[in-house]
């Protein structure tokens, strides 16, 4: 069968190689000269299961009020004339309740559980490197009410196999030296030691490398302006070269990947997908003291920041803003990470050398993401990962693989538009 994948970013690129080892012949169409040169392009690095408590939770809504017009919020809503943001809030706030939480937490840990595994296959497999570290993912808490807050989250995701332990501070600085600095403010920690880090876009580069000697072919610098339909299903893309040439590109199958854009191609097919881009930051800066510099993967969660060692390169990511589609940096947004990193390991990093990259990610109200067939036929989804894309990479890409292909996928997650036990599962009715 002859499969169409839109974007080649990690979604589209696990998509792709996926695909291929079904025996399918694949094309994957991007606007970049690269693969992974937008929102994958310089993330956090942390392939997180433990990262599974939804931004949507019981405490975000007084949370998000307290940080309304917060230049360096961690997660601001910026409020503009913008039905769809305003749609997305309302939805956002639903996904609130306790019972929602619970339930969007078990979907994530499922499939990042998943995806971690078959990235590990992957690796194996392959041989594949991207500067990983597998020395687990810890989350350390400077404020006691936040700590507290994460043991009921912890324990549902260490009933769901994801064994994250809550830790004390003590126990925190023997993990991670590099935390000795502020031993003092540490009201504790958890630690999750299967998960692991490493660098998303030199993974999406190698594997591109791996798909193009299995016969994989990519039509870079190809910006897709339209999906068109025909009596009920896709009958075609269309797309503009990198020297402004029209083309039709025809295939059995689609798979529309193309993060924060997808919304946007696919609601003039009918379909209304929740998802809104969520502006995201990363400083990436040379080690300049290695004993001080942190070796395990780290999440600050009253900050919103996580912390990956890259080889000689300390990438910090994280907060979300809510601007529409703008790209813009906020300078103001980019030095407060700084002061953050700062105040943690001074003299860890070469803040003066720090690079500064913005990306919008495509979040789903519960971080959720939607993955399945669509109601149009040919039409397949694999979009709306948030901040969790690289985490859920390869499950994800492993699964719509084999929901194109008519296979049932391995991990019971609600995947859009599939029967499982007799039942429909997924909860994208206009999807």
């Amino acid at each position: 069968m002859k499969v169409i994948v839109l974007g080649a970013g990690l979604l589209g690129v696990t998509s792709a190689y996926f695909l291929r080892q079904q025996g399918h012949d694949v094309t994957v169409v991007d606007r970049q000269a690269a693969a992974a040169a937008e929102t994958s392009f310089a993330n956090g690095g942390q392939i997180s299961v433990s990262h599974a408590e939804p931004w949507a939770n019981p405490s975000a809504p007084l949370k998000v009020l307290k940080w309304l017009g917060q230049e360096d919020a961690p997660l601001l809503f910026r409020l503009r004339a913008d039905a769809r943001q305003w749609r997305w809030g309302l939805q956002f706030l639903r996904e609130c309740t306790p019972a929602r939480t619970r339930r969007n937490i078990e979907q994530i840990v499922r499939l990042g559980t998943y995806s971690r595994d078959t990235l590990q296959q992957l690796r194996r497999d392959t041989g594949i490197a991207y500067d990983q570290r597998t020395q687990g993912i810890l989350h350390f808490y400077t404020s006691e009410k936040e700590f507290d807050a994460a043991e009921a989250p912890a324990a549902q995701m260490r009933e769901l196999g994801c064994d994250r332990r809550v830790i004390s501070a003590d126990e925190a600085v023997r993990i991670e030296p590099a935390l000795a600095n502020i031993h003092p403010q540490l009201a504790g920690a958890t630690y999750t030691s299967e998960d692991e880090s490493g660098d998303a876009n030199r993974f999406a580069r190698e594997l591109v490398t791996l798909c193009e000697a299995a016969g994989v072919r990519f039509l870079m610098s190809h910006t897709v302006t339209a999906i068109r339909e025909a009596a009920g299903e896709v009958d075609h893309v269309e797309a503009t070269d990198g020297e402004g040439r029209f083309q039709r590109l025809r295939a059995d199958a689609y798979v529309l990947a193309m993060g924060s854009l997808s919304p946007l191609l696919a609601k003039p097919l009918g379909l209304e997908l929740p998802i809104y881009p969520a502006k995201g930051y990363s400083v990436t800066m040379p080690v300049k003291d290695p004993a001080k510099a942190h070796q395990v993967s780290l999440t600050d969660d009253e900050y919103k920041l996580v912390f990956s060692r890259l080889g000689d390169r300390l990438r910090i990511a994280g907060t979300a803003e809510l601007n529409g589609y703008d790209r813009d940096l906020n300078r103001v947004r980019c030095e407060a990470i700084v002061r953050r990193v700062e105040a943690l390991f001074p003299g860890a990093g070469d803040s003066e050398r720090a690079q500064f990259w913005t990306g919008l990610r495509p979040a789903t109200p519960s971080n959720v993401p939607i993955i399945g067939r669509s109601k149009l036929g040919k039409l397949f989804l694999n979009t709306g990962h948030g901040t969790l894309g690289w985490t859920h990479a390869c499950g994800s890409g492993k699964s719509i693989a084999q929901i194109v292909s008519g296979l049932q996928p391995e991990v019971d997650f609600a995947f859009v538009g599939l029967e499982r036990h007799g039942q429909p599962v997924g909860g994208m009715a206009t999807a």
